[in-house]
C-alpha cells in the first residue's frame, strides 16, 4: 500500500510514550506524534531518521505523527505506526498474499468477542466455513540478529493469546499474525527473555490449535506491502 506523503527529520529523543522531539529539514525543532506505545527498542535511537506524516486536522496539539524511523544502524526501515500493522494484514488478505487466510467473503474489523471483553482485529466469515478470528501483532524488535515479540511485557497480549485460545476449543478458526514490520529481521521467535508468560501462553496457544502465520513487508519511505511469509 502506498505510505501516505511523508517528511524526513532527525530524532532529537522520543519520551513520555507519545512525544518526540525532532529536527525538521530546516533545522526547526519541534514535536511530534508517536502513535506507538512499546517500549521500541531499536526503533528510537537518537539520531535516527524519522519520516512523518502531517495531519490537517485543526484540533491536533501535534500535526506531525511518526510513521517510519530509517535507522543510522544498519540503514533498516522500520513502521512504528502501530495502527498500520491491522491495515496491511488486511490489504495482505484481500490481495492474496496470505494465502492461508482465502475464500471468506466477508472481512470486518475490531469486532467484539470473547470472555475478557476483547476486540479482535480481523473477522472473516463467509456462512460456509467456520469462521477466522484473526489477531495481528506488530514485531519491530531486532536483537542479535532475531525479530522478537513483544519488546515489553504485554498484559493484554497475553489476554488476547487466552482469548484465541478459547476460539480454537469452540472450533472455530484462531490465527495469529506477526506482522514483522522492520526491514532487518528475517526470522521471530517469542521474546521469552522480555516476557515469559506470554511466550509460555503462546507454546499453549499452539498446542490448542491456534494457528501461528508470520509475514514481513517491504518498506521504504514510498510504500508499505506484506510480501512475504518467513517461518515461525
Amino acid at each position: 500500500m502506498p505510505m501516505i506523503s511523508v517528511h524526513k527529520a532527525t530524532l532529537i529523543k522520543r519520551y513520555k510514550r507519545f512525544l518526540a522531539d525532532v529536527v525538521l529539514e530546516d533545522g526547526t525543532e519541534t514535536t511530534i506524534h508517536v502513535a506507538n506505545t512499546g517500549a521500541m527498542t531499536g526503533c528510537a535511537e537518537p539520531g535516527d531518521i524519522v519520516w512523518y506524516s502531517t495531519s490537517n486536522n485543526p484540533k491536533r496539539k501535534y500535526p506531525f505523527s511518526w510513521e517510519l524511523t530509517q535507522t543510522k544502524q544498519g540503514n533498516h526501515f522500520i513502521c512504528v505506526n502501530t495502527a498500520q500493522a491491522n491495515n496491511l494484514v488486511e490489504q495482505a488478505i484481500i490481495d492474496g498474499t496470505i494465502t492461508q487466510l482465502q475464500g471468506y467473503k466477508s472481512l470486518k474489523r475490531e469486532v467484539k468477542y470473547g470472555e475478557e471483553n476483547s476486540k479482535i482485529d480481523i473477522f472473516l466469515s463467509d456462512g460456509e466455513q467456520e469462521n477466522a478470528y484473526v489477531e495481528v501483532k506488530s514485531v519491530t524488535l531486532l536483537q542479535n540478529g532475531n525479530g522478537y515479540f513483544p519488546d515489553a511485557v504485554t498484559t493484554r497480549g497475553q489476554k488476547h493469546l487466552r482469548e484465541l485460545m478459547t476460539i480454537a476449543q469452540s472450533g472455530e478458526r484462531a490465527v495469529l499474525v506477526f506482522a514483522v514490520l522492520h526491514t532487518g529481521i528475517d526470522n521471530f521467535s517469542a521474546a521469552k527473555h522480555i516476557d515469559a508468560k506470554y511466550a509460555e501462553l503462546l507454546e499453549q496457544a499452539i498446542a490448542q490449535g491456534v494457528e501461528v502465520l508470520v509475514y514481513k513487508a517491504k518498506i521504504s519511505a514510498n510504500a508499505i506491502v506484506i510480501n512475504q511469509q518467513l517461518i515461525f
